[in-house]
């Protein structure tokens, strides 16, 4: 009998050791991971310099406080800003912490501003986190059932639809915010416009909002560029990060600049462990390897390979309604659920995930090489074709 409290439905595999985008379970098989512990590990697993990092660090430092200063944070936070253009960082341990952070921002700088009923606009499919301010803006019925009440303070817009906001721009006065992923990931791997990025920032700056973007799971590299509202060519004010930053080390972080900046003073905001010596250093090393070993540029071409990949395998199958993504963070949505098919990639020594019911989502290491890329799309296409119903695809 586990103690374990019974939160995950989990699969039938323990794993004791992995390599580069490798993972051994303890009967010694070997297992292709496409998930990356959910776009946690960008590095893969056991990347040397990584190991060596952490290694030094740990013999060093693990924890002081944030009663004192940290070094190793202001590096991070500064290296962070430079790749941003963001003005301050504060760091928390996890994505959902981040947000938390982000909220509360938006709170007190509404108070600050006249605004003490501050109503922050959120996406419908959007996911944010689990604590109850971050669940209440998440835009999922299923994992907000059984917690009511939720925290008040947000209005729910659909995806990709200026013309949702600007209806609503036009009827409440308390709007402080607007807060969005440009790439959803647990929303199904969803791609925001551009034009529509560019939109919200126009608005943002003419109604004095705040434009939050939360990168939690597409920002370090995953898109193909350091954050995705690069994409857009925009500039956010608030900034979320986590998964990716630590290359496995729990860290998050909350980015501001312009407005956003200088709301928090001493007392306002904080954390025991968020910004420690070690997980700064895993986010500073994780960094640097991103930008020697050019793994953006890694994640781009891989990531097309993959699309272009599993749009030939898949060409003409019925029920593969759409292939989509941007780098490293990719899906397939069928036009049924297909959590099944995690199990059966499982089988076929493929990790994979399926959000949304029917949304095949795969999130592989940026260190991906162009073989491994090649092998995900022979293990999975089979299994998504048999799924359907359709024939083996004819041999090239």
């Amino acid at each position: 009998m586990s103690h374990l409290m019974n939160t995950y439905a989990r699969l039938p595999v323990a794993f004791t050791h992995g390599k580069g985008a490798w993972l051994f379970d303890d009967q010694g098989q070997e297992y292709l991971d496409a998930l990356a512990g959910i776009a946690v590990n960008g590095l893969g697993h056991a990347h040397s310099r990584l190991v060596a990092a952490l290694a030094e660090q740990a013999g060093r430092l693990i924890h002081t406080s944030n009663i004192y200063q940290v070094r190793e944070q202001e590096a991070l936070a500064d290296r962070l800003c430079e790749l941003s253009g963001m003005d301050e960082v504060f760091f928390g341990n996890s994505g959902s912490e981040a947000n938390e952070g982000a909220l509360k921002l938006v709170r007190f700088y509404g108070h600050k501003h006249g605004n003490p009923q501050a109503q922050t606009l959120v996406m419908e499919r959007a996911w944010h986190g689990r604590t109850l301010a971050t669940l209440a803006a998440t835009g999922s019925d299923k994992a907000r059932k059984g917690f009511d009440p939720l925290p008040s303070g947000f209005i729910r817009v659909p995806y990709n639809d200026l013309a949702a906001i600007e209806r609503v721009a036009a009827d409440d006065k308390r709007v402080q915010a607007v807060w969005l992923e440009v790439l959803q990931g647990e929303g199904g791997i969803q791609v925001a416009d551009r034009d529509y990025v560019r939109a919200l920032r126009k608005l943002c700056d003419e109604r004095g909002w705040l434009l939050m973007v939360d990168e939690v799971q597409s920002g370090i590299g995953r898109t193909g560029k350091w954050f995705g509202y690069q994409w857009a060519d925009i500039q956010p004010d608030v900034i979320t990060l986590a998964k990716g930053l630590g290359s496995g080390v729990p860290i998050g972080c909350v980015m501001t600049r312009g407005r956003a900046a200088g709301v928090f003073g001493p007392g306002n905001h904080g954390t025991t462990f968020g910004g420690g010596p070690f997980a700064c250093r895993a986010g500073l090393e994780t960094l640097k390897i991103i930008e020697d070993d050019k793994l953006m540029e890694n994640a781009a071409e891989r990531g097309a390979q993959i699309r272009a990949g599993l749009e030939k395998a898949l060409a003409g199958v019925t029920g593969v309604r759409s292939i989509r993504g941007q780098g490293l963070m990719l899906g397939v949505e069928l036009d049924r659920p297909c959590g099944e098919l995690v199990k059966q990639a499982l089988a076929a020594k493929l990790l994979i995930n399926v959000t949304q019911d029917s949304v095949i989502r795969l999130l592989p290491p940026l260190i991906l090489n162009e073989r491994e890329a090649a092998e995900i799309v022979s293990r999975l296409a089979p299994l998504v074709r048999a799924f359907l119903g359709a024939p083996p695809a004819a041999a090239a």
